[in-house]
């Protein structure tokens, strides 16, 4: 019996836009399907830029269909779409949103991870970024928010050297890497230009730059906080009411009385934010030998994590490919998956991605006035 167009565009349904993460029946990206006598079946798929990635598109429609009864052959055509379709479909995204962060919104399954330190130095950004590519590696959707504002970082870890794709006029397509979408206030401001914010300009600018970028529905978006309890911390809090929040700290004891800051600040009462656990980085270095060496002291993860009643999620070693993969743009669990440092980050994104997950996943929306 041959296949129909109805059968066609319901095998469809499933797959989805590589940049919207939607489907592509759904945001009106299928515009021919042809049947042949013979099983051949031909698609015409609209790109939203001509130089929107194809390969992989190509590949999942393909796979689709070839699994129907009486489908033959897949015949796949890309299109561009024309600036007036862009503006069309933006404004229908942007109509569907109605002004709320995507992955706030109620039943959203995204789970929200603020990585905070009381201090700078710590390498929170550098756990950040391995610790949202591991994430990726384990087969789930990440984004990564850097909402550093004064010390952002993680476009030039990442190798991200370019902006956000516009879309309409309207919406910002964050750019993508190891697996990993990313946003930064970093796209917005000159590495040269300093960012002399007040409070209230940095909480409407942290809502825009929310609600301004078009999220889908991630399974983690994970954010890289400034150090410390300022303005910043204390605005994404009331964005993100359902986060969880990941304390980074190295061993020494001084660095730990000041990281615990940070975690009882999202356990006060204005603030009220899960703390989930404390990573603790720079641990040791292992020379050639084989042997560890306690270069920043010992026990300032532990501690933090029992004085906060939370896991020490895992310990990160000191090693000097993390360093350099950060400045190259080569994240250490990219350049050296092997290594120890990878190893620990595959480890602590196991245990965020199981044993941590909170056992209540429904969020109760958050719309932005």
């Amino acid at each position: 019996m041959p296949v129909t167009e109805h059968q066609v565009r319901q095998a469809l349904r499933p797959v989805h836009d590589p940049q919207l993460h939607g489907s592509i029946v759904d945001l009106g990206l299928v515009r021919r399907i042809d049947v042949g006598g013979g099983g051949d079946v031909d698609v015409v798929v609209a790109q939203i830029f001509p130089e929107s990635p194809a390969d992989e598109l190509r590949r999942q429609v393909t796979e689709a269909l070839s699994g129907l009864e009486g489908v033959t052959e897949v015949n796949v055509e890309f299109v561009s779409m024309t600036d007036d379709e862009r503006e069309d479909l933006a404004r229908r995204l942007d109509e569907e949103r109605a002004g709320a962060i995507s992955f706030v919104a109620p039943g959203s399954r995204t789970r929200v991870l603020l990585v905070a330190s009381g201090k700078g130095g710590v390498g929170k950004s550098s756990v950040t970024v391995n610790l949202a590519i591991a994430l990726a590696q384990r087969g789930r959707r990440v984004c990564v928010i850097d909402a550093d504002v004064w010390g952002f970082s993680v476009p030039a870890m990442l190798g991200i050297d370019h902006p956000p794709t516009v879309l309409g006029n309207r919406l910002l397509l964050p750019p993508r890497a190891y697996g990993v979408e990313c946003a930064s206030i970093g796209f917005f401001v000159r590495e040269d230009q300093p960012v002399i914010w007040r409070g209230p300009m940095l909480h409407k600018a942290l809502e825009q730059f929310l609600t301004d970028f078009w999220w889908g529905q991630p399974d983690f978006v994970v954010v890289d906080l400034p150090p410390g309890t300022g303005d910043i911390s204390l605005s994404l809090a009331s964005f993100l009411p359902r986060a969880e929040a990941y304390v980074v700290t190295t061993p020494q004891i001084a660095a730990q009385r000041v990281a615990q800051r940070a975690g009882l600040m999202f356990l006060s009462s204005q603030i009220d934010i899960a703390v989930h656990g404390v990573i603790e980085n720079m641990s040791w270095f292992t020379g050639d030998d084989g042997t560890r060496y306690e270069l920043f002291g010992h026990g300032g993860g532990l501690s933090l994590a029992e004085r906060l009643d939370v896991p020490l999620v895992g310990q990160v070693p000191f090693v000097p490919e993390l360093r350099e993969g950060g400045d190259a743009g080569l994240p250490v669990v990219v350049s050296h998956p092997e290594g120890e440092a990878a190893r620990a980050f595959a480890s602590i994104a196991r245990r965020v991605d199981t044993e941590l997950a909170p056992t209540r996943r429904d969020h109760p929306g958050l719309r932005v006035v």
